[in-house]
C-alpha cells in the first residue's frame, strides 16, 4: 500500500548484489569463489521465496544464456508473476544489455555509469574522469533513443560516483526515457544526505535500490558497513515518503551492501578533487545523518568475507536478506 496522502506506489523486488557469495559472483575466477554458487536459477528461487514483485537480473548472466535461454527465463518469470529488470553498466556497452531487456520484455534497465567507489574521484584521476564524462554522455545519447523505441526506461544509478545535480543533468540531456535509480544509501559516498538527495531527484526517479549502511567515523572520514535494512542510517520511511508524494509508480530492489566496507575519506583534502565547493551546512547534515546506529571507532567492522571466514557467508547473507525483507514489509508502504 502507499503512505497516507500520497498517490504513488512502490513494488518490492530484489537484486543479486547483496547475495554475491551465495550466487557465486563474489570472488568469481579466484580460489575464494563459492563453487556451489546457485547463479540465476537460485536467484529466481530466492526472489519467489520472498514474494518479490520484480527481479533485477545481472546482464552478463543473460548474455551468456543466448536467445533461447532468455526466452526460458522470460517464461519462468511470467509463470511466477515476477517482472524483470535488467541490470547493466556502461562498461558492458549498450548492445547486449539492451537486447537482454528486449528479449525479456523488461520495461526498465538499471544502468551504472562508472567503476568509481567511495566517491573517490581523485583516485580515479582527473584526466580519466574528464574522459569518463564524455563517454557517459555519448553512451546515454546513443542508448536512450534505441531504448525508447522498445519502451525501455534507462534508470542511471547513483553508484557512489555522482551527486544529485550531476545525475539529473545526465538524464535531462539524454532524453525523457532516461531517469534515475535511487540507491538509498549511496548519497553518503558523495557527501550528500539521503533525504536531501531524495528531495532533489524524486521527480526523475524510476527505480529504487533499497540499501542501508552503518557508519563508523575515522580520522579520514567514515566507513560505510553492510547491515540488514533497518539496522543502519537510512531513514526509509521518510525517503520513500518523498518518492510516493510525487504520485509516480516505482519498482524497487532490496539490495544488501557489498561484503567490503566503503571508506569515504572526505576529511582528506585530496578526496575533494573534482567536486564543486560544498556548503558547510549541507556537509553538517551528512555527518548528522550518518550518526544513527553508529559503529564505535574501536569495534571490528569487518564482514565474514573481510575476516576470511567464508564458511559463514551463505548463512550471513540469507539471514540479512530475510531480516531486511521483514523490515521492509513492516513499513506497509509497498504495493
Amino acid at each position: 500500500m502507499s503512505s497516507e496522502g500520497s498517490t504513488g506506489s512502490i513494488a518490492l523486488g530484489i537484486n543479486p548484489y547483496g547475495l554475491t557469495y551465495t550466487l557465486g559472483l563474489q570472488g568469481a575466477g579466484t580460489p575464494r569463489a563459492n563453487p556451489d554458487g546457485s547463479g540465476l536459477d537460485g536467484f529466481i528461487e530466492i526472489a519467489a521465496g520472498i514474494g518479490a514483485a520484480s527481479i533485477e537480473i545481472f546482464s552478463p548472466w543473460l548474455t551468456e544464456l543466448g536467445t533461447a535461454g532468455r526466452a526460458g527465463v522470460k517464461a519462468r518469470l511470467a509463470d511466477l508473476g515476477i517482472a524483470p529488470i535488467v541490470s547493466a553498466g556502461l562498461s558492458e556497452g549498450i548492445d547486449d544489455p539492451l537486447q537482454n531487456a528486449i528479449d525479456l520484455d523488461a520495461r526498465t534497465m538499471r544502468f551504472g555509469l562508472s567503476p568509481i567507489l567511495c566517491g573517490d574521484r581523485n583516485a580515479f584521476g582527473a584526466a580519466r574522469f574528464a574522459e569518463l564524462i564524455i563517454e557517459i554522455r555519448a553512451g546515454l545519447g546513443a542508448l536512450a533513443p534505441r531504448a525508447a523505441d522498445h519502451d525501455v526506461t534507462v534508470a542511471v544509478e547513483n553508484h557512489q560516483d555522482f551527486g544529485s545535480a550531476e545525475l539529473l543533468a545526465f538524464a535531462e540531456e539524454a532524453g525523457d526515457n532516461v531517469g534515475l535509480t535511487l540507491d538509498t544509501a549511496n548519497p553518503f559516498p558523495v557527501a550528500e544526505s539521503p533525504l536531501s538527495f531524495a528531495r532533489a531527484v524524486a521527480h526523475r526517479v524510476r527505480h529504487v535500490h533499497l540499501k542501508d549502511y552503518r557508519a563508523q567515523f575515522t580520522d579520514e572520514g567514515y566507513r560505510l558497513v553492510r547491515c540488514a535494512l533497518g539496522d543502519g542510517v537510512v531513514p526509509f520511511r521518510e525517503v520513500l515518503g518523498i518518492l510516493l508524494a510525487t504520485g509516480q509508480n516505482f519498482t524497487s530492489s532490496l539490495e544488501l551492501a557489498a561484503l567490503e566496507a566503503r571508506h569515504v575519506r572526505l576529511l582528506t583534502p585530496d578526496w575533494w578533487n573534482g567536486y564543486p565547493p560544498k556548503d558547510a551546512r549541507a556537509l553538517a547534515e551528512v555527518f548528522a545523518a550518518a550518526r544513527p546506529n553508529l559503529i564505535p571507532e574501536n569495534e571490528d567492522y569487518r564482514t565474514p568475507w573481510e575476516r576470511g571466514e567464508d564458511g559463514e557467508l551463505i548463512a550471513y547473507e540469507i539471514d540479512q536478506l530475510q531480516r531486511s525483507a521483514a523490515f521492509l514489509r513492516s513499513l506497509e508502504l509497498f504495493a
